[in-house]
Order: structure tokens, then sequence, then C-alpha cells
């Protein structure tokens, strides 16, 4: 009897980028470790943090799964594309490149962000999500659009 090959970092992270497409936050959850090393990028924590509650450090499957309810919830579903650009794989290390566009549901402005997206896969789970992102962008779509920060 033969066993099954263990996934390959591309293969994962290809599959994570098929089920975030699909939406279902539980199954996309299913592709990280019980313990995840998450982080986001955010310039300052006041900086439309209030309004951006998926945009906070993660450390479980489970916060995984609540990181994409967030998202979707803050978003207009049927305005959401990622463009990936490349994706760049070194042992179990993957870097993903791209473009998001969303629209904010709280404001109806639409912005779009570029992105990388730091994964480490070990037995076959995502053990790191660091994601790089303009997130001037995503502050300014939701929040006043005249609020640019402390030195206005």
């Amino acid at each position: 009897m033969t066993a099954t090959p263990r996934p390959t970092t591309r293969g994962v992270v290809e599959e994570l980028l098929r089920r975030i497409g699909q939406g279902d936050p539980d199954r996309i959850a299913d592709l990280y470790a019980e313990r995840v090393d998450w982080r986001l990028n955010w310039p300052e924590p006041e900086h439309g943090r209030a309004a951006t509650p998926w945009v906070r450090h993660r450390s479980t499957r489970a916060d995984a799964a609540a990181h994409y309810r967030d998202l979707a919830e803050h978003h207009v579903g049927d305005e959401s594309a990622t463009r990936v650009e490349r994706i760049l794989v070194d042992g179990a290390d993957a870097v993903v490149l791209g473009e998001i566009r969303q629209t904010s549901k709280a404001t109806g402005r639409p912005y779009r962000a570029r992105f990388a997206l730091h994964l480490t896969v070990e037995d076959g789970l995502l053990v790191r999500h660091h994601l790089y992102e303009d997130t001037l962008a995503v502050a300014r779509a939701f929040t006043d659009e005249t609020s640019q920060g402390p030195s206005d």
C-alpha cells in the first residue's frame, strides 16, 4: 500500500486561493494549522482600525475562519476581485503577489490594494500568514474621506 503524498507548498497555496475564491470561511480555515503565526501590516493602531475589524493579528485556525467571515461581512461580495500575479515558492515558504479590488459596505467606496502574502506550509498546513498590503487605500475606503491621519 502506498502512502498518500504530502501536499506541496505550491499545492497548498493554490488550494488556499481557490477556497478564498469560493468564500467558505470554515473550508478556508481547514488549511491552517491549529496554531498559526498570523500578521497583517497596519501603520498605526488607531488609523481606521475600528472600521476594519478583520485587520488584526490572529493565532489559531478558528481565528482564521473569523478573519474570512469579518472580511466578507464588511465588503460588497459581488464587487470583489483579486488578481494574483505571481506565486513564488522556496521550500516551505511561498509569496503571493497581486492586487485586491474591494468595495466597502460601510461607505460604498471601492478600493484597490497591492499586496504580498507570505505563507509557510508545514505538514500540509499553513503555519504562517503575513499580509503586506496598501493599508492606506483600505483605511480611506472605510473611514471619512477627509481624514488623513494625525497630520491633518
